[in-house]
């Protein structure tokens, strides 16, 4: 599964090059910081009603856009999903009560 995250990773560097007339990723990075965050938001909110309306399907399809899009979102501030699974794998083993206990020390 880490594959695709690598995959999707190097395609969303490459799209910052690309011409936003051709790319909606690189229209994303065109539009700036401001754009990509409304759009994690959107996301995020869809993923939300689809898991108060349980429907499984839509429940995978509005996370997969969230994921996408909050992958755009790292890409945009140069970082990508190998930080978030090394933070990930930080806190393997650690409470959520202890990992939180320690974010306010």
């Amino acid at each position: 599964m880490q594959d695709i995250l690598q995959q999707l990773a190097k395609v969303l560097e490459e799209r910052k090059q690309a011409d936003p007339q051709d790319s909606y990723v690189a229209k994303l990075y065109d539009k700036g910081l401001d754009a990509i965050l409304k759009k994690v938001g959107e996301e995020a909110t869809e993923t939300v009603m689809a898991a108060k309306d349980g429907n499984k399907e839509q429940i995978i399809y509005e996370t997969a856009d969230l994921w996408f899009h909050t992958l755009v979102m790292l890409a945009h501030q140069d970082l990508g999903p190998e930080d978030i699974l090394n933070e990930l794998a930080r806190r393997f083993g650690l409470s959520g009560l202890e990992e939180k206990a320690n974010r306010s020390s």
